[in-house]
C-alpha cells in the first residue's frame, strides 16, 4: 500500500541458448512455452492449473514470472500441457501489428479446444495480460467474447480477483496504469535449476514518447526500484550459481532511485552533447552509473550486461563508459538504438539527436571501451521516409558497422503522436524492400566485424549444446556474439588436476577460426575463470 517499502525480486530465466531463441521466437509473435514447475507453497492437489504462453520482449519474460509467483503464492498450479490447464494466460505485446495478430490467431485456436472442453470439468477461462491488454482495454472482451480477463502491465497483484469474478461467469478488466508499481515485495521464481543466465528488472515505463512508440501508453510512466533490492536479487542470483545477469529496463540509463532521503536532492546529470529531451531535467536519486558500480562488485565471477540504454543518457563525464572499461565482469557491449541515420526522420521520430550527435557518442563510446561491441534498433519506412533518408540509414549501418542488429518495418500504433500528426504514407513494398536492403547491409557489416576476431582468443560463457550438433557447445563471448566450438575434453587454466568437458556456466577460452555475421566458430583451448582470464589479457 501507500508508503510501503518494498523489496523487488526477479527471476533467472531458462539457460543461454534456450532463452534466447525463445525471445526470437516471442518477438516474431511466436508463443513461448510454459514450462512445468512443482506446484507451489501455496497450491494443493487439485489446485487450477495455470498455462502461461510469453509473446514479445524481456520484459514480458520477467512479467511471465512475476504473474506465475502471484497466482503460485494464491493457490494455482502451473503446467506446460495445454490440454490440462484450466486456466490460459497470454502475456502479450503491442510494439508491431504482427505481434497483435499473432495474440487474435492465438485466440481462434483457444476458442476451438474451449468449445471441446468437456462438460464435466469446469470452463475454461482466457487471459490476456500485457501491452495488448492496455492498447485495447476492453475492446478486446466486446471484440473476442471468449475472452474472460483482461489486465495491464500494473494490475497483476489483481489476477486472483479478476480470475474469481471469471469463475463466476462474468468478464473481468484491471487496465489501470501505476506511478509507482514495481512488483517489490514478489518473491523470485527460478524458471530452470541450474540456469547460467538472468535477466534482473531495475525499472517500469518510459517517459520518452518517442512519436512511434506505444510504450510509454502501454507500460506507463517510467519508475525505478530501490537499489537494496536490485543488491539483494542480484546476490541471491550468484549465490544459486548463476554466471551473467542482464539489467533490464526500458531505458535503463534513466534509471533513478529516489528511495534514499539523503539523495532526493542531488542534480540531474547532464545529456550526451547534441541530445534533448521531450521532459524537464529530473532532480535526484541514486543513478544508474551507481547502480552499475554497485553490481558489479557483487561477484567478480559473473558478467553484468544491460539493456535498453537511450543513446541521450550517456553524460558527458562518461561514468558508465568508465566502468564498463575499467571493471573485467562488466561486458565490453553497449546497445545504441539509433532508429534512423536521418536526421530528419529523428526528428520526426523525436529522438532527441541529430545522425551528427549519434556518430560523435560512437565515436566516443569506442575511444573510450576500445573493442566495445556495438548493437542497435532499426525501423525503416517511419512516416515521410524518402529514399535519400533510407540512404542515409544505409550509409550509418556502414559507417558504424554494428556486431547485431534489430531491424523492423514502421508499424503504425494507435495513441501514439505519429498517429495523431503524421501520415504512415511509405507503402508496404517499399517497406518491405528497404528493410531486405538495411539486412543486406547490416550483415555484411558485422561478417566483416566478426572477420576481424578470427585468430583471437575469446572468453566464452557455455550456456549448453549446439541446437544443431550434440557434439558441439554454444555460448557467448564478452560482446555478447554467439560461439560455437567443439565440446572436448579441456585442461584447466586454473587447476592442475585431470581435463574435464566443459560444462553450462564454465567460462571456456575459444580460439576464433571462422566467422558469419551472426555466429564464430573456433577451438577450446583451457577453462578458465573471468578473474583468470582478465589477468592473462
Amino acid at each position: 500500500g501507500p508508503g510501503q517499502r518494498l523489496v523487488w525480486r526477479s527471476f533467472a530465466l531458462p539457460a543461454g541458448p534456450d532463452l534466447r531463441h525463445f525471445l526470437r521466437a516471442a518477438a516474431a509473435g511466436q508463443p513461448g512455452p510454459s514450462p512445468e514447475l512443482p506446484p507451489g507453497p501455496g497450491s494443493t492437489p487439485g489446485a487450477p492449473k495455470v498455462y502461461l504462453e510469453t509473446y514479445g520482449c524481456q520484459m514480458n519474460v520477467s512479467d511471465t514470472e512475476i504473474v506465475w509467483a502471484i497466482l503460485q503464492k494464491n493457490g494455482y498450479a502451473r503446467t506446460k500441457e495445454l490440454g490440462e490447464a484450466d486456466v490460459v494466460l497470454l502475456v502479450t505485446c503491442s510494439v508491431r501489428e504482427k505481434a497483435e495478430q499473432a495474440i487474435w490467431n492465438r485466440l481462434q485456436h483457444l476458442k476451438a479446444l474451449k468449445a471441446r472442453r468437456p462438460q464435466a470439468r469446469a470452463p475454461l477461462r482466457v487471459g490476456i495480460l500485457g501491452c495488448m491488454a492496455e492498447r485495447l482495454k476492453e475492446e478486446i472482451l466486446h471484440r473476442e467474447k471468449l475472452v474472460d480477463v483482461v489486465a495491464g502491465p500494473d494490475a497483476y497483484r489483481d489476477l486472483p480477483r479478476l480470475l474469481a469474478v471469471a469463475e463466476s461467469g462474468q468478464q473481468a478488466a484491471n487496465v489501470l496504469l501505476s506511478l509507482d508499481e514495481t512488483y517489490a515485495d514478489i518473491l523470485p521464481v527460478q524458471t530452470s535449476a541450474g540456469g547460467t543466465t538472468a535477466f534482473v528488472s531495475i525499472m517500469r515505463g518510459c517517459d520518452n514518447m518517442c512519436s512511434y512508440c506505444i510504450v510509454p501508453f502501454t507500460r506507463g510512466r517510467e519508475r525505478s526500484r530501490p537499489i537494496a533490492s536490485i543488491l539483494q536479487e542480484v546476490k541471491m542470483l550468484s549465490d544459486q550459481g548463476v554466471k551473467e545477469v542482464t539489467l533490464l529496463g526500458q531505458n535503463v540509463n534513466s534509471f533513478r532511485d529516489l528511495s534514499e532521503v539523503q539523495f532526493q536532492s542531488v542534480a540531474a546529470p547532464g545529456l550526451s552533447r547534441g541530445f534533448s529531451t521531450v521532459y524537464k531535467a529530473k532532480q535526484g536519486g541514486l543513478r544508474f552509473s551507481h547502480l552499475l558500480d554497485q553490481v558489479s562488485r557483487i561477484d567478480p565471477e559473473m558478467r553484468i550486461r544491460f539493456t535498453s540504454p537511450h543513446p541521450k543518457d550517456f553524460p558527458d563525464e562518461a561514468s558508465v563508459l568508465q566502468l564498463i572499461q575499467e571493471r573485467h565482469n562488466i561486458c565490453k557491449q553497449l546497445h545504441l538504438p539509433a532508429q534512423s541515420g536521418s536526421t530528419r526522420v529523428l526528428e520526426a521520430m523525436r529522438r532527441g539527436y541529430t545522425r551528427e550527435a549519434y556518430l560523435e557518442l560512437v565515436h566516443h563510446v569506442r575511444d573510450s571501451i576500445p573493442g566495445v561491441s556495438l548493437s542497435s534498433d532499426f525501423i525503416t519506412g517511419f512516416c515521410g521516409e524518402t529514399e535519400e533518408d533510407h540512404l542515409q540509414t544505409v550509409s550509418l549501418l556502414r559507417e558504424v558497422r554494428y556486431n547485431v542488429g534489430f531491424l523492423f518495418a514502421y508499424s503504425m500504433r494507435q495513441k501514439t503522436r505519429a498517429h495523431h500528426r503524421l501520415q504512415d504514407d511509405v507503402p508496404t513494398d517499399v517497406k518491405k524492400r528497404r528493410l531486405e536492403q538495411l539486412i543486406a547491409t547490416f550483415r555484411e557489416e558485422a561478417a566483416r566485424a566478426n572477420t576481424a576476431l578470427v585468430g583471437q582468443a575469446q572468453l566464452v560463457l557455455v550456456e549448453g549444446p549446439s541446437k544443431r550438433s550434440a557434439s558441439e557447445l554454444c555460448g557467448r563471448n564478452d560482446g555478447n556474439i554467439k560461439v560455437i566450438f567443439p565440446d572436448a575434453e579441456l585442461e584447466d587454466a586454473a587447476e592442475h588436476g585431470a581435463p574435464g568437458r566443459a560444462q553450462p556456466g564454465d567460462y571456456v577460452m575459444v580460439k576464433v577460426t571462422s566467422a558469419s555475421s551472426q555466429t564464430l566458430r573456433g577451438v577450446p583451448l583451457c577453462r578458465t575463470t573471468l578473474s583468470r582470464a582478465a589477468a592473462s589479457h
